[in-house]
């Protein structure tokens, strides 16, 4: 007997480009008391895993991929499907299913996995696209000259997406906020718009959407080539998943032994914030810092960078994991630079 929606689990893809706030949200999703039991899937674009370290303080189950931006690599697409088969044979049922993108990923290939791959399909539905744009810096992503002749990610992620969330809109002016709604708005016409600042918002705006059902009906029910001279852009079960990354944009991962001085990294990123940023698309790292029973994070999108404690380490065994992601990066002046930063032992 075939399922319906409701017997099915709901699967919500998260994207955004980089330092949008998707980790951000995702804390505030767990964090909230609304009763559901979530497993979250994590794609990274690096070579280290640090998005599990950023998400606390819940009991769901976190799954990372690090092996390949799971729009583009074929080994990361397998381990995607591999992580949500084992998720659907487990006894106890999910309430809901989360995937978050990397921030340079297209969200349409990871969208196709809940049509064209049958025992998934038959076990889940795709809930809803969920688009976080950075009120602060995505008109400068969207119009990057440096990917004219390439995928550009920010564009993508909007033009798929159900929902479209403007974060951070604490820190932009309102005439850059109209601004943003308005190119969003010229990408993607249908998306219903939200506001957030630290990506707060009520839940039953991005979850519970049964967005794909309501978009079938509406394209089986309107004359798509009827008299419209606006594009519509394809749905996701048809679109083409052919798709490539800007070659200049890498990422840096480093790990280090020891322990932090928090004067020298503080210091550093100073350094960093007076320095031309525009090529620095995110910086976020978790530390060990001398003398300090609490974990620190690093957050950083382009100038705006903060070094903060977060947690206490309890028994989790203390490190220092840094990505940086960006153009034409020199890994071993990072490197250098970061350790320089270590207290002495």
């Amino acid at each position: 007997m075939q399922k319906t929606v409701k017997d099915k689990i709901p699967v919500t893809v998260l994207t955004g480009f980089l330092g949008a706030g998707k980790t951000t949200l995702l804390n505030y999703i767990l964090r909230e008391n609304h009763g559901m039991k979530i497993a979250v899937i994590e794609n990274e674009f690096g070579e280290i895993g640090i998005d599990g370290d950023l998400v606390i303080g819940s009991t769901e189950e976190i799954f990372e991929m690090t092996n390949g931006c799971v729009c583009c690599v074929a080994e990361a697409r397998d381990d995607l499907l591999r992580v949500i088969r084992q998720l659907l044979d487990r006894p106890d049922r999910l309430d809901h299913i989360i995937i978050e993108t990397s921030g340079l990923a297209d969200p349409y290939p990871v969208a196709q996995t809940f049509f064209l791959d049958d025992p998934i399909r038959d076990e889940t539905n795709l809930d809803g696209v969920i688009a976080l744009v950075d009120a602060k810096h995505i008109l400068q992503h969207l119009d990057d000259a440096d990917v004219d002749a390439l995928d550009n990610q920010a564009v993508d992620q909007i033009v798929c997406a159900d929902r479209i969330v403007i974060n951070k809109v604490d820190i932009a002016a309102e005439a850059e906020i109209a601004e943003v709604t308005r190119r969003v708005k010229k990408l993607n016409e249908t998306a219903e718009i939200v506001r957030s600042s630290f990506a707060q918002i009520d839940l039953g705006k991005i979850l519970g959407l049964a967005a794909f059902d309501r978009n079938r009906t509406m394209a089986a029910e309107i004359d798509l080539d009827g008299g419209h001279d606006h594009v519509h852009h394809p749905a996701p079960w048809d679109r083409d998943a052919s798709h490539s990354h800007d070659a200049s944009v890498s990422s840096v991962g480093i790990e280090l032994q020891g322990h932090m001085d928090p004067a020298a990294m503080t210091r550093w990123l100073d350094e960093i914030r007076h320095s031309d940023t525009a090529d620095l698309f995110r910086m976020k790292g978790i530390f060990s810092v001398k003398g300090d029973d609490y974990c620190y994070v690093l957050h950083g999108v382009h100038g705006e960078i903060e070094f903060r404690p977060n947690h206490p380490w309890a028994d989790e065994p203390r490190c220092n994991k840094m990505i940086v992601i960006g153009r034409n990066l020199d890994r071993n002046t990072l490197t250098q630079n970061l350790k320089k930063c270590l207290a002495a032992a």
